[in-house]
């Protein structure tokens, strides 16, 4: 898979991992660009936005960034400028491009992605941000302590989504428990086995 720049979100992961994508003049998006190596034998591929300035003929020049997700949104297309960018390095001159694309990625979309999923009650939420200030109140006065509790804080989300993950899978389908959820049907078939603590291939 071709490296390049991506942000994730501690609850969705995978699910929803964002990016800059790159458009061509024509509407199509680029291949992943090879530089090979100055020995010859092997090389980089890469689809990291910044390098798609039509130099040393490795790569096409791009027309737009915009934001995109593994899920398939694509966000607001920002043309290039190419008058203004010049020989400019295309990461410094498209800077604030990329950042409108990024926090569109995340005001936007991931905003949108926690709404549309099933919704928590408030009370269990409040709980959870208080057990979490507690931990980290408890880390400036044992660190070791607030480890331990971390722990039994995993333990007990282990043993509480046990029942949760096997009703889950009797009562829901697939695409029914991935958008409550918030996620792929992979991750979420992960998830469910996890905590039902059977094999996600079963």
């Amino acid at each position: 898979m071709a490296e390049r720049e991506t942000w994730t979100t501690d609850e969705f992961g995978s699910s929803h991992e964002g990016s800059i994508g790159v458009i061509l003049p024509d509407g199509t998006v680029p291949e992943p660009a090879f530089f090979p190596l100055s020995s010859g034998t092997g090389g980089q591929t890469t689809s990291q936005w910044s390098v798609y300035d039509g130099h040393f003929g490795f790569t096409p020049k791009a027309h737009a960034l915009r934001a995109v997700c593994s899920c398939g949104w694509t966000g607001t297309e920002y043309p290039l400028d190419w008058e203004q960018i010049g020989e400019q390095d295309l990461r410094v001159a498209a800077g604030d491009l990329a950042e409108e694309c990024e926090a569109e990625w995340w005001d936007g979309h991931t905003s949108t992605v926690e709404k549309s999923a099933i919704a928590v009650p408030e009370d269990i939420t409040d709980l959870l941000r208080l057990v979490s200030e507690k931990i980290e109140k408890l880390t400036r006065q044992s660190p070791l302590a607030a480890v331990r509790a971390a722990r039994l804080l995993e333990v007990t989300a282990v043993r509480a989504g046990y029942w949760p993950a096997h009703d889950a899978r009797a009562k829901a389908s697939p695409e029914e428990a991935a958008a409550a959820l918030g996620l792929n049907e992979d991750d979420t078939r992960y998830l469910l086995a996890r905590f039902g603590t059977w094999s996600p291939y079963s």
